[in-house]
C-alpha cells in the first residue's frame, strides 16, 4: 500500500488521472487564466477550475466522475504564474491532509444534521404528541440526530477498515499473480489517503439527501381515482400490464427506502471507485461491509431512537436498513 507522503504529489488530470505539473496559468488577475493541457490525453487538465460552486454541486448530484477528481485531488492547487520558473507546483502534504480532515468534519456536521431532519420528519409524521410540542420536538430530534451520528460513524469506520484490508488483498493478489513484479500503480492510487474515503462518501451522499429533502418538503399524495379506475375503463383494470404497474403505486413502493439504500449505495460505490481505482467487485464488498455494520448499529439504537415506541422503532429500522 502507498505510504503517505512517500512521493511528491501533484494535481491530476480529471480525464485520465495522470499527473500534471499545473492545472492553469494565472496572469494579471484571477479572472485572466489559461487552462493547461494534459500531456497524456491532450484534454484540459481540469476544466472545473472555471466552474462556480453551483455547477460543482449539480455535477456532484449527477455523479460526474470529473467533479469528484477535482474536489478530492485538485481543489486549492496553486496556479502557474508567468514570472515563476518552477516546473511543478509545490504541495504541502500535511497541510492538505489537515484541510481534508477539517472539511470532513464540517461536512459531517452539516449533512448529519440534514439527514436527522429528514428522518425526524419521516418519523414525526406518524407519531402523536402527548406532551409539550417543544419538549417532544427537541427530545425526539436529539434522539434522531444521535442515531444518525452513530450510524454515520459506524458506516465510515467500517468502510475505512474494509478499504484497508481490500487494498492489502489486492496488493497480495497482484504480487502473487505477477510473481513479485507488481505492475506500476496508477497516479491516482499513489495519491490514496484515508481522508479521501470519508470525504468522497460525504460528497456522494449529496445525491440521496437532495432527493430525500425534496420528498420531505413535497411529499406526493396518492391518487385513489387512478388506482380504482385506471385510464377510466373496467376492461383495462383487468389487464395484466395494468395490474403489474400497480406495483409502482404510492401504496406499494417506498421511495424513501429506494433513494436512501439503492441510490445511496450506488452513489457510494461509484465514488469509492474514483478513490480506490479497483475492480467493481471489491468496491461492492466494501459497501456490503459498511452496510452490515450500519445495520447492526441501527438494530441496537432502534428502540431508544423510537422513544420506546414499537411503531417508531420499527419505522426507524425500515427506513435505515438496506
Amino acid at each position: 500500500m502507498h505510504k503517505p507522503w512517500s512521493k511528491p504529489s501533484m494535481p491530476i488530470c480529471t480525464t485520465c488521472t495522470s499527473y500534471v505539473p499545473y492545472l492553469y496559468t494565472e496572469y494579471e488577475s484571477a479572472y485572466n487564466l489559461r487552462l493547461e493541457q494534459c500531456s497524456v490525453c491532450h484534454c484540459f487538465a481540469d476544466p472545473y477550475v472555471e466552474h462556480d460552486s453551483l455547477m460543482l454541486l449539480l455535477d456532484l448530484i449527477l455523479l460526474k466522475r470529473g467533479v469528484y477528481r477535482h474536489l478530492l485531488y485538485n481543489r486549492g492547487t496553486k496556479p502557474r504564474r508567468p514570472t515563476e520558473i518552477k516546473e511543478t507546483c509545490d504541495v504541502n502534504h500535511r497541510a492538505r491532509e489537515k484541510e481534508r480532515w477539517t472539511l470532513v468534519l464540517q461536512l459531517s456536521v452539516t449533512l448529519i444534521f440534514l439527514d436527522a431532519f429528514i428522518r425526524w420528519s419521516h418519523l414525526n409524521s406518524t407519531q402523536p404528541m402527548t406532551h409539550s410540542p417543544w419538549t417532544e420536538t427537541l427530545s425526539g430530534f436529539t434522539r434522531v440526530f444521535t442515531g444518525c451520528l452513530a450510524e454515520t460513524v459506524a458506516f465510515h469506520l467500517a468502510i475505512l477498515v474494509a478499504c484497508y484490508f481490500v487494498l492489502r488483498l489486492v496488493s497480495l493478489v497482484q504480487t502473487w499473480r505477477y510473481r513479485g513484479a507488481v505492475p506500476k500503480s496508477s497516479d491516482i492510487k499513489r495519491e490514496f489517503r484515508f481522508s479521501l474515503v470519508s470525504l468522497t462518501l460525504f460528497y456522494s451522499s449529496l445525491t440521496k439527501l437532495f432527493l430525500l429533502f425534496l420528498l420531505t418538503v413535497w411529499c406526493p399524495t396518492p391518487s385513489l381515482t387512478s388506482l380504482n379506475e385506471p385510464w377510466g375503463g373496467e376492461y383495462l383494470y383487468d389487464n395484466v400490464l395494468v395490474n403489474a404497474l400497480k406495483v409502482l403505486s404510492d401504496e406499494e413502493i417506498n421511495r424513501e427506502w429506494i433513494i436512501r439504500n439503492v441510490l445511496g449505495g450506488m452513489s457510494a460505490g461509484f465514488s469509492l471507485r474514483v478513490v480506490l481505482d479497483i475492480e467493481p467487485m471489491f468496491t461492492f464488498i466494501v459497501i456490503l461491509v459498511g452496510w452490515r455494520v450500519k445495520t447492526s448499529v441501527t438494530n441496537i439504537l432502534s428502540t431508544w431512537v423510537g422513544g420506546n415506541s414499537e411503531s417508531a422503532g420499527k419505522s426507524w429500522r425500515m427506513y435505515s436498513i438496506p
